[in-house]
């Protein structure tokens, strides 16, 4: 968990925590917000709740206001996904932390790579992701993507980065 108060007194409190069964509900408009603009996979809130123990929330005075989740793909692959950060308090860094939190999260569980499949290439490369041919992510194609309604077309950009628990 990591809280950071804003500049000067009259700033936010914002917390980066795992997340907890309540705040399924919490997060499902917020999701379905950005799934509505095909930039994440819409979810309801009884799946978000099965994957509950993937989600890192982002806090600001109390109140959820995005996520992000890491899961796992394979024996040494995970991914990053369903990054959303409610458009009204954007501008916080929130995104990067939530990723930040995931990574940190991957490496403690001693995964070698890390990987995200977006359209927000540079936001991505910031945070030490490359780009990659999807074709390196098969394990990624077939347990996900023939599932989603873009599938063969996708036009997301796979990136991956190495964690430092490589060779754990």
């Amino acid at each position: 968990m990591s809280e950071t108060q804003g500049s000067g007194s009259a700033g936010p409190t914002v917390m980066i925590r795992k997340a907890r069964r309540s705040d399924a509900a919490e997060l499902e408009p917020i999701i379905q917000h950005f799934a509505a603009r095909n930039a994440v996979l819409p979810r309801t809130t009884a799946s978000i709740v099965c994957a509950i123990r993937d989600f890192w929330v982002a806090e600001v005075d109390g109140r959820v206001a995005g996520c992000c989740a890491l899961t796992v793909i394979d024996e040494d692959l995970v991914e990053v996904r369903t990054l959303v950060v409610d458009e009204a308090i954007q501008g916080l860094g929130l995104g990067r932390k939530l990723v930040e939190a995931c990574i940190a999260e991957a490496e403690s569980l001693g995964f070698s790579t890390v990987f995200a499949l977006t359209r927000v290439v540079g936001f991505f490369e910031r945070m030490g992701f490359t780009p990659v041919p999807m074709s390196s992510l098969p394990q990624k194609v077939w347990l996900d993507c023939v599932h989603c309604p873009s599938f063969p077309n996708c036009d997301e950009v796979a990136m991956a980065r190495p964690l430092h628990s490589a060779g754990r």
